[in-house]
């Protein structure tokens, strides 16, 4: 069974996951989009809301590609699987796997929110699934309760949004 990335319209995903699911029928086992939760300030309070992980990509875990590409073509929408170009459908690599099961929950697909605290110039992070990952983190911004880190996705390096309140700073 490989995980596979399928291409769609930004703002598209959650209806064309639920197209591929619908006519793909049995061959798709899952057709979810990954989440990101972070806190926005709403009225001059703290929230939490979910949005997307990855902007214009949908993931089918499936062990029949060529299926779901034929089904991707009945669409009413752009959607393409990512691949070589020559009916050649790749999924994600064991390490990509492994990092969207290591960090995002299993049965939501969502990457929760992380604290951490910044000891001089290092962050440390405390609790959440980023624990662990702070030579990844690119960029924080301690205002907004977000960070920027570097993941291999997509069979590149690729620089990602994620949740993270710095609770001290010593």
């Amino acid at each position: 069974m490989g995980l596979y990335v399928v291409q769609v319209v930004g703002g598209q995903e959650r209806h064309a996951a639920d197209l591929i699911r619908k006519v793909a029928g049995a061959s798709v086992e899952d057709s979810f989009i990954p989440e990101l939760e972070v806190m926005k300030k709403i009225h001059g309070e703290w929230v939490y809301k979910r949005e997307k992980l990855f902007t214009g990509y949908v993931f089918v875990k499936t062990h029949e590609p060529a299926v779901v590409k034929k089904a991707l073509m009945a669409l009413p929408m752009f959607a393409r699987m990512i691949g070589t170009g020559n009916d050649a459908f790749v999924p994600l690599s064991r390490e990509e796997v492994a990092w969207l099961n290591a960090h995002t929950d299993a049965r939501t697909h969502v990457l929760e929110m992380s604290e951490g605290i910044i000891e001089g110039d290092e962050v440390l992070i405390t609790s959440g699934p980023l624990r662990g990952q702070e030579a990844n983190i690119v960029k924080i911004d301690r205002h907004k309760r977000l960070a920027w880190m570097d993941v291999h996705m997509f069979g590149r390096t690729k620089t990602i949004r994620v949740g993270l309140e710095i609770v001290t700073k010593r």
